[in-house]
């Protein structure tokens, strides 16, 4: 799943566009490197992102296959911080 998507199902961040303008400006790494919208992920990989004031770090548990439920949503990543 496309980092973009991954952050927008997962609910890290709201919408699709803004998780394309946040990897633009390289505030998304994915294993501590600069990662573009178009970034394949896989289960395990450690996503953070840079906000003005503080940073949120989250290891990957699953990619859902479709869209889930807002419920669901935090079941996607644990946090590691």
């Amino acid at each position: 799943m496309r980092l973009d998507k991954f952050l927008k199902v997962s609910r890290l961040i709201k919408r699709r566009t803004v998780a394309n303008e946040v990897s633009d400006m390289g505030r998304v790494l994915v294993n501590g490197n600069s990662a573009k919208p178009s970034k394949q992920l896989k289960v395990g990989d450690i996503i953070t992102i840079e906000y003005a004031n503080r940073k949120v770090i989250a290891r990957i548990l699953k990619i859902p296959e479709n869209n889930i439920s807002v419920q669901e949503a935090s079941s996607l990543y644990e946090l590691v911080d």
